[in-house]
């Protein structure tokens, strides 16, 4: 294929079934492509994220993954992660695993065989920290058209979380608070946006503080993203906030997050935590994807320096 048209598919990913999960644009030819010409692609499709996968540049690398959403560059996502190395498998790559280099760090991706459907799990390249103390939940409620006692509180409370891209975790009491949500944008410029995690992840317990299923929703207008239907970014973090509160000391913890089912697009992001001694030790997030559509895309020009 000439260097100025190259081939794209669009997944659905953190789904079984196609027209739900999170939708990826995917280059997998993306070599010789400078940062602003992925920009720009990735603001043609206009989706939470575009991935473009290039030769690795560093020994242990079996590919180099970068990620744009329709503003800007990010170090590292979840659902581009999952739907580049499903991609790989579904074109040949014969291999269990995959390593991603990505602005983070190595990402690491087990495929493992489901049954009818394939899946793939990416392991945390940084292991979730805690940040600085969440603002007051009556803000966080007002920033959220919430009322103060739909924030849990105590032990279950606000807090802020990264493993690579940071999130302010805020549990509400129920999936009815969830759904009642609705970002303030301005109130979310004078909180949060120069804050140290100004991306909302807003959760619900789907069988009570103390259990492993919940619900989610994810606000990032700093990256361009009003609501994201799956983010596995925050669900790689999910795990600093949760496994805390629950006292698990040793072994692995299972959780579900289910996401986007406001916006049509149900999701479902499986994750391991293994703790030793209280620590946690390795996160994985996993989850399936279906191919939607294929074609070939006229490349912008572009003055830049071709980067790596």
């Amino acid at each position: 294929m000439s260097r100025n048209r190259r081939r794209y598919l669009v997944l659905d990913v953190f789904t079984d079934r196609p027209y739900g999960g999170n939708p990826l644009a995917l280059l997998p030819e993306a070599e010789g492509l400078s940062a602003t010409q992925m920009q720009q692609i990735a603001r043609e499709f206009n989706l939470s994220e575009t991935a473009f996968i290039r030769p690795p540049r560093h020994r242990g690398e079996t590919h180099r993954l970068r990620i744009f959403t329709p503003t800007q560059e990010l170090p590292f996502a979840g659902h581009p992660t999952i739907g580049a190395a499903l991609a790989l498998a579904d074109e040949g790559w014969d291999q269990a695993e995959l390593v991603f280099g990505q602005a983070i760090g190595p990402v690491r991706v087990s495929l493992r065989q489901q049954k009818q459907h394939r899946s793939a799990w990416l392991w945390a390249a940084m292991l979730p920290e805690v940040g600085p103390p969440a603002p007051p939940s009556a803000a966080l409620a007002a920033l959220l058209g919430l009322r103060p006692t739909d924030i849990l509180a105590g032990q279950w409370g606000p807090a802020a979380v990264s493993a690579g891209i940071p999130y302010l975790v805020v549990p509400v009491r129920d999936t009815e608070a969830l759904a009642r949500a609705e970002l303030d944008l301005q109130r979310w410029k004078e909180i949060l946006k120069n804050w140290w995690a100004n991306q909302v992840y807003l959760v619900a317990p789907l069988d009570g503080p103390g259990g492993t299923r919940y619900r989610a929703r994810m606000f990032g207008p700093a990256i361009g993203i009003p609501e994201d239907p799956a983010t596995g970014s925050a669900a790689t973090a999910f795990p600093g906030w949760l496994a805390p509160r629950l006292g698990t000391t040793d072994g692995i913890l299972t959780i579900t997050i289910e996401q986007g089912a406001g916006l049509g697009r149900p999701s479902t992001l499986m994750i391991e935590a293994e703790l030793a001694g209280g620590a946690l030790t390795a996160v994985r997030v996993g989850g399936t994807a279906v191919a939607i559509a294929e074609g070939t895309l006229r490349i912008p020009d572009s003055n830049s320096e071709t980067s790596g």
